[in-house]
C-alpha cells in the first residue's frame, strides 16, 4: 500500500528505506531547534510587554486616577493601531523579508514600552497604548506566516502550539516577575514601582531586535545552515501542500476579500481575543478581588491558569495533528472557556474556585488559539496566505478592542463584570458554531505525515 511520506508529492513505495524518512524528520527537527526557541523568547517578551498593564493597573490607577472604565479604554485603544497596520505589515514583510520586519517591530515596541515609564496622565496612557499597538502590529500574523515558509500542514498544529506556548510561559513567568518588581521596587531611586515594571520589561525587546537581525533568515532558500538537499526537500513538501489546496480564494488580496468564508473565519477568530481579554487583562484583578491582597501573591497565583492552558494546548494540538481534525477541536475549547466565564461571577469571593474558572478560560484561550491557526494556512494558497492571515488576525482583534471597554465600563458602573462575562460567553459559543457549521472539512486541505 502506498503512502504520502513526509509531504512528498508522489506516492512512496512501501519498501522505501527508513533512512529517508528519518532524514526528513531530522531536517524538521533541525529547523525547529533553530527557529522555535528564539521566536519563543521573542513572543514571551512581546506578550509580557503587552499585558503587564494588567499588573501595573493596581498602583497605576491610583497614581494616574484611572477608573476601571478608563483602564478598559486604555487596554482597548492598543488595538486601534494594531488592527489598522497588521495587513500592511504582512504585505511589507513579503517584500522586505521576515528578518527586517521582525527586527523593526521588536525595536519599536521595546522603546515604546520603556517610554511608558514616563506617563503622568490618563491621556499619556491612552497615547502610549495606541502607539504600542501600532508598533506591535504584524508581529503575530507575521510569525504565523513565517512558519508556513518552513513547515508543511501536517506539522503546523504542533509547531504553532510550541510557538504559542510562549503566551502561556509569558503568563507563568510574567506574573511572578511583574509581582516581584511591583513588590520590591516601590519608590526605588525615586521611581514608582510601575515605572520600573515598564522599563525593566521593555528593555529585553530592544536587545532581542538586534539579535533577530543577525540570527533569522527570510526563508529556507536563504538559510546557509541548511544543505541544498535539505532546502529541496522543504520546498517539495510545501509545494505538495499547494498542490492539494483548493484555489477558490483567488491569487490576490481582492480574491481574499471576495471569499465569504474569510469572513466566517474572522468571526470565529474574534472569540479568541474576547476570551484572551479576560485571561490577560483581568486575571490579576479577579484574583485580587477574590481576597488575595499581596501583589506578589497575586502574581504567583496568576500563573496557574496559564500553566493549565499550556498543558491542555499541547495535548489538544497533538491530538488535532494526529486526527487532522481542526474545527471541533477549536469549538470544544471555546465551549470550555464559555463555561468558565459563566461560572466566574458565582465564585468571585472564593480565590480557589476563581482560579479554577480562570483555568477553564486558559484552556479555551490556548487550545482555541493553537487549533485555529492551523485552519487559515490549510485553506489559503501561498499566494493569498499573507493577506488572508493578516486580514483575519487584524479584523478579529475587534474583540480585543471592544471587550476591555465593555468589561471596564460595566465594572465601573455596576461594581462587577458579570454581565460582560455572560456576553463574552454567548458570543464565544456563537463564534465556535460559525466555524463548525460554516467552514466544511472539505475546504481544508492537509496531508497526513504517515
Amino acid at each position: 500500500m502506498s503512502t504520502l511520506a513526509q509531504g512528498l508529492s508522489s506516492p512512496v513505495p512501501s519498501d522505501q528505506p527508513a533512512r529517508s524518512l528519518a532524514e526528513t524528520e531530522s531536517i524538521y527537527r533541525k529547523i525547529t531547534l533553530r527557529l522555535i526557541p528564539f521566536l519563543f523568547i521573542c513572543w514571551v517578551i512581546n506578550y509580557i510587554d503587552r499585558v503587564n498593564i494588567g499588573f501595573a493597573k493596581i498602583p497605576l490607577s491610583k497614581d494616574l486616577g484611572l477608573s476601571d472604565a478608563a483602564y478598559g479604554l486604555g487596554v482597548g485603544l492598543f488595538f486601534i493601531g494594531y488592527i489598522l497596520l497588521e495587513i500592511p505589515s504582512n504585505m511589507i514583510m513579503q517584500r522586505i523579508g521576515a528578518r527586517k520586519t521582525i527586527t523593526r517591530i521588536m525595536f519599536l515596541w521595546g522603546m515604546i514600552s520603556c517610554s511608558m515609564s514616563f506617563i503622568t496622565t490618563p491621556t499619556h496612557f491612552y497615547i502610549a497604548r495606541i502607539l504600542l499597538g501600532a508598533a506591535e502590529a504584524g508581529f503575530y500574523p507575521g510569525i504565523i506566516l513565517y512558519l508556513t515558509y518552513w513547515f508543511p500542514s501536517g506539522r503546523r498544529a504542533r509547531i504553532t502550539s510550541r510557538f504559542l506556548l510562549a503566551i502561556a510561559v509569558s503568563g507563568i513567568v510574567g506574573g511572578p516577575i511583574s509581582g516581584w518588581i511591583l513588590h520590591n521596587m516601590v519608590d526605588t531611586w525615586g521611581w514608582r514601582n510601575w515605572q520600573w515594571l515598564f522599563l525593566l520589561e521593555g528593555a529585553p525587546a530592544v536587545l532581542a531586535a538586534v539579535v533577530a537581525y543577525f540570527y533569522l533568515d527570510d526563508s529556507p532558500k536563504d538559510a546557509k545552515w541548511l544543505t541544498q538537499g535539505e532546502r529541496d526537500i522543504i520546498a517539495r513538501n510545501l509545494q505538495a501542500d499547494e498542490n492539494m489546496k483548493a484555489h477558490g480564494t483567488g491569487h490576490n488580496f481582492l480574491g481574499v476579500l471576495k471569499d465569504p468564508r474569510v469572513y466566517l473565519l474572522i468571526v470565529g477568530y474574534t472569540v479568541i481575543p474576547l476570551i484572551g481579554t479576560v485571561l490577560n487583562y483581568w486575571t490579576a484583578t479577579i484574583i485580587h478581588q477574590s481576597g488575595i491582597e499581596d501583589i506578589w501573591h497575586v502574581g504567583l497565583l496568576s500563573a496557574i491558569p496559564f500553566i493549565i492552558g499550556a498543558v491542555a494546548m499541547l495535548i489538544n494540538a497533538r491530538h488535532s495533528d494526529r486526527t487532522l481534525e481542526r474545527r471541533w477541536h477549536f469549538a470544544f475549547a471555546i465551549f470550555v472557556g464559555a463555561v468558565g466565564c459563566v461560572l466566574l461571577p458565582f465564585v468571585a469571593s472564593n480565590w480557589i474556585l476563581s482560579i479554577a474558572c480562570l483555568g477553564l478560560v486558559g484552556i479555551s484561550y490556548f487550545c482555541g488559539t493553537g487549533t485555529f491557526w492551523t485552519i487559515p494556512p490549510a485553506y489559503f494558497t501561498s499566494a493569498t496566505a499573507a493577506a488572508g492571515i493578516a486580514l483575519i488576525s487584524s479584523m478579529g482583534q475587534f474583540g480585543s478592542l471592544l471587550a476591555p471597554m465593555l468589561l471596564g465600563w460595566l465594572k465601573t458602573h455596576s461594581n462587577n463584570i458579570a454581565t460582560g462575562l455572560y456576553v463574552i460567553a454567548a458570543i464565544s459559543v456563537a463564534g465556535a458554531l460559525v466555524i463548525v457549521l460554516g467552514i466544511p472539512k472539505s475546504a481544508l486541505r492537509e496531508r497526513r505525515l504517515e
